[in-house]
């Protein structure tokens, strides 16, 4: 713990929600909603007139419907989310060589190894500058906690939210954590904080008057010990600067036992949807499926599948994971259920190699599969190629300009077409294979002069 709030925590508001609204005129200040769009997609991110509805991350799409049955439901465009949080990710550099990315959008960084704070006042300065800096560089805003431990900074920039900072002194941690729901504490999910409130513990002081011994019993050593600590508002961890991931996985814990195999199967889908959202968000692709499965009498199983080359394909994870489970025996009942994507790779180049790999094979030792999933990706040059206009997506149109998908069907697809900084602009319909549209790439949000 340090004397001085000099650990920062930057989170971007919104952030694919809000580069949506600041790259299309026309949707700033209205609902919008990021995800997968099928009916298993889930919510990547949700604007803040989206939440007022109800809608979150992670949700099912279909439920986010219902919820905000107006709002605008757009594709995600990773590409554009990586180029702005490269952005924001080289002003966090210029603060100190100690900058731990967790993903696109959030970071922690160490600003005392950087020399600009040792106090109060110079932190707040730099936090306030940074956030001055992300909004002229990027157009977007991001909130800043600042404090002297990670998980009080990070519990700062959430109070931040949304476009502000919130600066919490070194000493008052307890005070600050004591009537807060334990929940708010690191590593304390739904099952966790059912477990401690059928124990009478409801809130962190709650944690704290329980004492080491009695958390130990509850969760077990390493879990005890550690939430005892934070409930005491003791935060050693460092700023550890460009972590490399390992893995990317995702899991839920039921209230009830999962009995039902299709449940059991629905489940594992939606979490291998949600691990694809965050494999795809860190600007990976992995080769390895893992499956956890935890049964009734808490025996923990895990199930592996390597595939011939790295991939972020929702739709490839999916039906991987559910191979896995085919040869899981869930009688009895299933308490937690986990999806995860190891072997991870820079997706771009990696998945042209694993593409290339398998025309290879396809080629080379009649592999009618591999032939199969090549023919998938790319048609025979004498079959006429379907295009797909995801909405969201941006677009050049050879007589109006640049725009983007709001929506396509029965041969015809509707272009918004406008661009950041102007007004909005104007809705036209086209044949979906109208030779003078083409897909487009995203402009900058900020004007380069």
């Amino acid at each position: 713990m340090r004397a001085a709030p000099t650990i920062l925590h930057l989170d971007m508001d919104a952030f694919f929600a809000a580069a949506e609204q600041a790259a299309k005129p026309s949707l700033r200040g209205k609902p919008v909603v990021v995800g997968g769009l099928g009916p298993r997609g889930v919510v990547a991110t949700a604007s803040y007139e989206a939440r007022r509805f109800g809608v979150h991350s992670a949700m099912p799409m279909g439920q986010a419907r219902r919820l905000a049955p107006n709002a605008a439901y757009l594709v995600p465009r990773f590409a554009f989310y990586r180029s702005i949080s490269e952005q924001v990710m080289e002003l966090l550099g210029r603060l100190s060589p100690l900058v731990e990315p967790l993903s696109l959008d959030e970071a922690f960084v160490d600003l005392e190894a950087g020399e600009i704070a040792d106090d109060s006042a110079s932190a707040r300065v730099a936090g306030e500058r940074l956030r001055v800096d992300i909004l002229a560089t990027t157009g977007l805003t991001g909130s800043v906690g600042l404090a002297g431990s990670k998980m009080i900074a990070k519990i700062a920039s959430e109070e931040a939210k949304p476009d502000g900072l919130v600066l919490i002194e070194p000493g008052t941690e307890r005070e600050l954590l004591g009537p807060r729901s334990v929940r708010i504490l690191p590593g304390v999910g739904p099952a966790t904080g059912e477990h401690l409130r059928r124990a009478g513990m409801t809130t962190v002081s709650d944690l704290a008057e329980a004492g080491e011994d009695e958390l130990v019993r509850l969760l077990g050593r390493a879990h005890g010990a550690s939430l005892y600590r934070m409930a005491q508002g003791y935060d050693d961890r460092p700023v550890v600067a460009e972590r490399d991931a390992k893995s990317v996985s995702v899991e839920d814990t039921f209230d009830v036992d999962l009995h039902d195999r299709v449940r059991i199967r629905t489940e594992v889908e939606r979490l291998a949807e949600r691990c694809v959202g965050r494999l795809r968000a860190s600007g990976h692709s992995g080769r390895t499926i893992v499956l956890k499965v935890r049964r009734y009498d808490f025996s923990t199983l895990t199930r592996s599948e390597t595939l011939r080359g790295p991939t972020d394909d929702p739709g490839v994870v999916r039906e991987a994971a559910a191979r896995l489970l085919d040869a899981v025996d869930t009688t009895g009942g299933v308490r937690l259920l986990g999806v995860g994507v190891s072997g991870l790779a820079d997706y771009t180049q990696e998945d042209l190699f694993a593409q290339t790999e398998a025309r290879d094979a396809a080629a080379s030792a009649g592999d009618a599969a591999a032939a199969e999933v090549v023919a998938a990706v790319e048609p025979a040059a004498d079959e006429p190629v379907e295009r797909h206009w995801a909405p969201g997506h941006d677009v050049r149109h050879a007589v109006y300009g640049a725009g983007w998908v709001q929506g396509s069907g029965v041969g015809r697809v509707t272009v918004r077409f406008e661009e950041p900084g102007s007004e909005p602009g104007r809705v036209r319909t086209f044949a979906v294979d109208d030779p003078d549209l083409v897909p487009g790439e995203a402009l900058p949000l900020v004007g380069r002069g």
